[in-house]
């Protein structure tokens, strides 16, 4: 077995609190570069992560219905229509404007 996935394996049943070792194992899985001096800083703070983890843990979830999303809210598109406004207001546009070929409103060049 490839030592990567055998110590992934070991991840899920890891100890807590996190040590620099774990934290260099899961550095080198990311190919991030720690410095020294950021170490401590990202143990406290994955430590914390943690422990939030460990307290959602002991949330009661038994009578709440699973959601497939983040809303329970419907499409809310409407279908395309052709608007009959839209053509008019199209041809106002380009007969107004100074230039048109192929349906297309021509602008002079911007480079020569």
């Amino acid at each position: 077995m490839n030592k990567n996935l055998k110590n992934a394996k070991n991840i899920s049943k890891m100890p807590m609190p996190i040590n620099k070792k774990t934290l260099e194992y899961l550095a080198e899985l990311s190919r991030i570069e720690l410095e020294e001096k950021s170490e401590e800083k990202l143990l406290n703070d994955l430590q914390k992560i943690l422990e939030h983890f460990e307290e959602l843990k002991e949330v009661d979830i038994e009578n709440i219905e699973p959601m497939a999303g983040g809303t329970i809210e419907k499409n809310v598109f409407r279908e395309d229509k052709e608007n009959p406004k839209s053509e008019v207001q199209t041809s106002k546009l380009t007969n107004a404007f100074p230039d048109e070929e192929k349906g297309y409103l021509k602008v002079p060049p911007i480079f020569e």
